[in-house]
């Protein structure tokens, strides 16, 4: 399973999944029981050194959507696709 970064904007923790936003980033598993674990610990102001708490919401449903789509952290091509092609002969 790849990792979803998620990043720091104006008091909201939200998604990147293309890796490229500016900024201090956090990783997480892209599952709702290590989001809610995520949270209980207050990992995620931690990791941003912010204070407060931060606005999970849009997180939360990008999250849920990765599981409910099998969609990765980012990566649109299949194992298959990455192997390289090898000459029999």
């Amino acid at each position: 399973m790849e990792l979803l970064r998620v990043v720091h904007v104006d008091g909201r923790a939200i998604p990147d999944p293309r890796r490229r936003m500016p900024g201090r980033g956090a990783w997480l598993h892209p599952d709702p029981e290590c989001l809610a674990k995520a949270e209980k610990r207050r990992a995620f102001p931690r990791a941003f050194r912010v204070q407060g708490v931060l606005d999970v919401a849009g997180l939360r449903s990008a999250v849920e959507a990765a599981v409910v789509g099998g969609i990765g952290a980012g990566h649109s091509r299949s194992v298959e696709e990455n192997r390289k092609q090898v000459d029999p002969s």
